[in-house]
């Protein structure tokens, strides 16, 4: 049995620190435990009681009868080092630690972290700053949670991985109203040694476990999150995470426009993405959506049919899922015969969508019926039942039909509860019906139920030692630049370096037609700031436009650049934005948006983490406003789009092979021409380590 494994399903557990004192928060584990079944061992540990709970007390760890699979720690923060070095010298496999006052404190909290962690040896630790782990698979309660002094904690198919201890008791307390059962939910506090990826991977191989809600702050080790979210997957075991912090005050001022656009959460979202992640966009989704879930049933597309016994609450559903971008499309011929015959009106005014039974009145074989003609509809993915007030004097009418019917189709089918009715909601959820009481809860389960591709993710590709080699620290000046991105087929456009205005003019006649003036200069990023770009110059106005910049530069106190660049001025295409950033928490990220001036004004981003896949790059172009430009916008061209395909995958095979030395590079604009035409680079920044 793995370490983690004891952990949650340990045979014995000793409770350091106990309490005789039930009422106290160190009095509760050993009266939780005994309360919900657990059937293995307790020793509590306190050299002032004899007896605890009925059960025999020992005075001190190297007392114990055996070693535990498991320990709790209720001691404080000054006394728990000594009882983890104590009980890892015992041959405990596990501990929890409950005391806060650690890494989430101040530096002198972390130097006690570490050394925690040091007490600890090979003994794995949970903790410290956490509530602890509840197993109602097991009835194993490592907890000091007041939600366990509840009775009848149902079991279910959803586990959570929370790194907030309160949260598991806000989750659990909720649950248990809504009739919704759990299998395991884990506390992983400051994750000094488990973190939430691991025991994310760890339950995605329990077999009790049919869906993984994930409360989460940060990630520690982002790989290893990666590596269970798709094993999840894999498993057919859906991740559904609850992020916090999501405003972007991550975001920082930065070298490039990449920078800013990549804000924290921004790349969170990539992540998930890319990982079959689903996304709770509210506290509420993250029990809603893995109660869906863990029914095992998905849509096969993104359209829903509405059975309302209420007008109102049937269109007010319709509109919120209008809103999520789910498809509400009428009954086909067949299906509105068929309606039609059970409602006993005709065909053309049951062709809609909600279907309305009000007229018909609640009778339990037109509610079978109608259910089953929308589940065997192949214009729908699922159907939403919507309960009305009437329910409420004959509560099980409606759940007697969805129960009968869902059992004849593998489609979803959910209900909603129009009036307050907690009682409602409770005994569906707990017949196995998904219910909820807000149609935005409905709008929000209804497509994490829509199926999701999950592309391989492919290797790492190779550094290359050598190709930044010879180029300083800091920001490249734009030649330099685009030098590096042409290595990897990044063309850039028709240009010359000139190191004075006599140099600028003459290639500017060489260049021909008019021309594009810029400063070289490894100090200014946005050069266009400090009027250090022109555009549209004649050959013979190259020389007054260089003494131009060279004053605005001058008055501004800038630092005089390397010299000019002259470059061919590109007509027509559409301005794009591709770029690279180094995120400190989860990695390399590529960047594509709407470019120009106005590229942070405009907001329209795709990001994906490395490494990246063909599908990756198609996508990030399909998922962007300026999609439609590129395809051909009110008569103009169609843009090279599999050229900008091969931009973005030639950019990131930069970024790989420059590793941890590149910090940001950017194309911007990008210009992607019309079809058969390919992309140019008209600027570009390299941020070097």
């Amino acid at each position: 049995m793995s370490p983690l494994a004891a952990l949650l399903r340990p045979r014995s557990v000793a409770v350091i620190g106990a309490s005789a004192d039930a009422t106290k928060m160190t009095g509760r584990p050993v009266g939780y435990l005994q309360k919900h079944g657990f059937s293995g061992e307790i020793w509590p540990v306190n050299p002032r009681a004899e007896t605890i709970g009925g059960l025999a007390c020992y005075p001190e760890v190297a007392a114990l009868p055996g070693a535990p699979d498991a320990a709790i720690v209720l001691l404080g923060a000054e006394r728990a080092e000594a009882a983890v070095r104590d009980l890892a010298a015992r041959g405990c496999r596990a501990a929890i630690v409950l005391a806060s006052g650690y890494g989430e404190a101040d530096a002198a909290g972390a130097a006690r972290q570490q050394a925690l962690l040091q007490a600890a040896g090979g003994m794995r630790l949970l903790g410290p700053n956490t509530i602890g782990l509840v197993n109602l698979t097991d009835g194993i309660m490592l907890s000091a949670s007041g939600a366990l002094e509840a009775g009848g904690l149902a079991r279910g198919r959803i586990s959570v991985v929370s790194q907030s201890g309160g949260i598991l008791g806000s989750l659990l307390s909720r649950a248990a109203d809504r009739g919704i059962g759990f299998a395991k939910l884990v506390s992983t506090g400051n994750e000094a040694d488990i973190d939430s990826s691991e025991m994310i991977a760890h339950l995605a191989e329990d077999a009790a476990t049919e869906v993984i809600a994930v409360y989460m702050e940060g990630l520690r080790r982002p790989a290893l999150f990666r590596q269970a979210a798709r094993r999840a997957a894999a498993l057919g075991k859906p991740v559904v995470v609850y992020k916090v912090g999501r405003s972007d005050s991550g975001a920082r001022a930065a070298s490039s426009h990449t920078g800013a656009l990549a804000g924290a959460d921004r790349v969170y979202d990539a992540l998930f993405r890319q990982d079959g992640v689903i996304r709770a966009e509210s506290f509420n989704d993250l029990l809603d959506i893995p109660a869906a879930l863990a029914a095992r049933r998905r849509m096969r597309g993104n359209r829903v049919a509405i059975l309302t016994s209420t007008g109102g609450a049937g269109t007010l559903l319709a509109d919120n899922c209008g809103l999520a971008g789910i498809e509400v499309p009428p009954a086909a011929a067949a299906t509105a015969q068929r309606l039609a015959g059970l409602l006993g009106e005709p065909a053309e005014a049951v062709a809609r969508n909600p279907v309305d039974v009000t007229l018909a009145g609640l009778r339990p074989e037109l509610l079978r019926g109608a259910i089953d003609a929308l589940l065997d509809s192949p214009d729908h993915d699922a159907t939403v039942v919507v309960i009305g007030s009437s329910a409420l004097a004959t509560p099980d009418l409606a759940a007697g039909a969805i129960l009968d019917c869902q059992a004849r189709s593998d489609k979803p089918v959910l209900a909603y509860v129009s009036p307050h009715a907690p009682h409602l909601l409770r005994r569906l959820n707990e017949q196995g019906i998904p219910a909820f009481a807000t149609p935005e809860s409905c709008a929000a389960v209804l497509r994490a139920l829509q199926p999701a591709a999950l592309s391989a993710l492919p290797a790492p590709r190779a550094e290359d030692p050598g190709l930044l080699a010879g180029f300083p620290a800091g920001a490249l000046n734009e030649a330099e630049s685009k030098t590096i991105f042409a290595r990897f087929g990044v063309a850039a456009a028709r240009e010359r370096v000139a190191a004075d205005a006599a140099a600028a003019a003459a290639a500017a006649r060489d260049l021909g037609g008019e021309v594009v003036l810029k400063l070289l200069s490894r100090a200014i990023a946005h050069k266009s700031e400090l009027g250090g770009v022109r555009v549209g110059l004649a050959p013979q106005e190259v020389p007054e436009a260089c003494a131009a910049m060279l004053r605005r530069l001058q008055a501004a106190g800038a630092p005089a650049p390397e010299g000019f660049l002259v470059q061919e001025r590109i007509r027509g295409g559409v301005e794009m934005i591709l770029g690279f950033h180094r995120d400190p928490q989860l990695g390399p990220v590529i960047l594509l948006g709407s470019g120009g001036v106005a590229a942070e004004l405009f907001q329209d981003t795709a990001l994906r983490l490395l490494p990246i896949t063909r599908d990756d790059a198609e996508a990030m172009v399909g998922t962007l406003r300026a999609a439609r430009l590129l395809r051909g916008y009110r008569g103009a061209p169609p843009a090279d789009v599999p050229a900008l395909v091969e931009a973005i995958l030639a950019f990131a095979a930069m970024a790989e092979a420059a590793g941890p030395r590149l910090l940001e590079a950017e194309i911007n604009p990008l210009f992607v021409l019309p079809e058969g035409q390919g992309v140019r680079a008209a600027d570009g920044l390299a941020v070097l380590g």
